[in-house]
């Protein structure tokens, strides 16, 4: 039969055995307190790959004595959660660890939410997409919310060095000595992944020979083979994923195109397309928005070419596109808008909307008043005319205020102007 990778066979069996992560596994810490109080709760892990998301959940049930099943949220189907929860049903609780959680379907949602309320299962979810985003609310209203983050390069050397010794599991029954530049590189090649050190590690181990001393030499040359990269990758200074991806952000936001394509480079050389891609995406629409929508579409046009080349060609629209974003004229004015409207429903829940607003499209409407005395705009002339379209609370409040930092914005910031003019002196004549 053949043997499991290193990084599985390394999957730790208790919490104290988690590398990394400490913030929520830790002494004290939120995981530790629920695991040692045997009050687990579901939860969603979300974060870069090789983090530690099914390591945490197979120490869990491990810690708890609880059976530990893994499944897929996009390949695997109902069926496989109905073993699950008849496992559940006969054995007591299950710690289903579910990848992709952000694929699930109704249809399979709709089956576990009542497992989840019972308790019979207790769910980790797993993730590499934003849940807030991407996770339906009635799975995030059931579950706890915690972000897992690409592990330091202290924790992969410490994850490596226990590989090296764990005769049972790990790479102990090899002599093997592993140069200070290789270890090195594959703390910080792999980009916070511990699965991808430990795999890589594997590689070079096992297509290794030993010298006449029956001693197997990892060189950086070797694991520069095994990890594909070259010593002076994205992520040598040991810089969080999420840190480089913020900085690209800021480095276009700050109109600095030179410092915008090197973090790009890096997320390019990391392999991590889809991150890169999403992230363009909102800079277009948060940083550069009104002051330049045609930059907007072209940088769309672009990722999506993107994305149907893969890397490495995938690179070159990539760079047309944040050479245009970087240089552009910038402006949040939508972005502020849409928070300060979202921000007013958290203090003004139940505005009532003005009647002549409501639906007047069915039986019955009219006697409640719904539609009555509604202006049609394009009854008048310039198919415009003046009436209250806010709700009474707050009739007068303004979310749009755009700063006239391009052509189009100021003519956006003219046309509201005089609008809103018009309309006061209308409604108050």
């Amino acid at each position: 039969m053949q043997q499991k990778p290193l990084a599985y066979r390394m999957r730790p069996t208790k919490i104290e055995e988690i590398i990394g992560q400490q913030d929520l596994v830790g002494k004290n810490k939120i995981i530790w307190r629920m695991v040692t109080a045997h009050r687990l709760n579901s939860m969603i892990l979300y974060g870069p790959p090789g983090t530690g998301k099914t390591s945490i959940a197979s120490a869990i049930a491990g810690s708890s004595k609880y059976s530990f099943r893994q499944l897929n949220a996009a390949t695997d189907g109902q069926k496989e959660l109905q073993i699950v929860a008849e496992e559940a049903r006969m054995s007591g609780t299950v710690v289903l660890l579910l990848d992709e959680i952000h694929r699930l379907n109704k249809v399979k949602q709709d089956f576990l939410l009542p497992h989840l309320e019972s308790g019979a299962i207790i769910l980790i979810g797993a993730t590499t997409e934003n849940p807030y985003i991407n996770v339906t609310p009635a799975i995030r209203s059931r579950t706890q919310i915690f972000q897992v983050h690409p592990l330091n390069e202290a924790d992969i050397k410490n994850g490596i060095k226990r590989a090296l010794a764990d005769k049972e599991h790990g790479l102990g029954m090899y002599q093997v000595h592993l140069s200070p530049q290789a270890l090195a590189h594959l703390s910080q090649a792999t980009n916070g992944d511990l699965r991808s050190a430990l795999n890589s590690l594997e590689i070079a181990v096992l297509s290794t020979a030993a010298n006449q001393d029956g001693i197997i030499n990892i060189t950086l040359p070797i694991v520069e083979e095994t990890t594909q990269h070259q010593a002076i990758v994205a992520d040598r200074d040991g810089d969080a994923h999420y840190d480089v991806i913020s900085a690209l952000q800021k480095s276009i936001r700050g109109s600095d195109v030179d410092a915008a394509l090197h973090y790009t480079a890096r997320i390019i050389e990391s392999g991590d397309l889809n991150s890169l891609v999403r992230r363009l995406t909102v800079i277009a629409y948060e940083d550069i928005g009104l002051a330049n929508p045609n930059a907007a579409q072209h940088a769309i046009s672009a990722l999506n070419a993107a994305q149907s080349l893969g890397l490495p060609e995938g690179r070159i629209p990539i760079a047309n596109a944040v050479i245009e974003l970087a240089l552009s004229p910038k402006s949040n004015s939508a972005y502020l808008a849409i928070d300060q409207a979202l921000a007013d429903l958290k203090t003004n829940h139940h505005l009532d909307i003005p009647k002549y607003l409501k639906d007047a499209h069915y039986k019955g409407a009219q006697a409640l008043g719904h539609g009555i005395d509604y202006r049609y705009p394009h009854d008048f002339p310039n198919d415009w005319v003046a009436q209250q379209y806010l709700p009474d609370g707050i009739k007068k409040q303004k979310y749009f205020n755009p700063k006239g930092n391009s052509p189009f914005e100021l003519q956006l910031k003219e046309i509201n102007r005089s609008l809103k003019k018009q309309q006061h002196d209308n409604l108050n004549s």
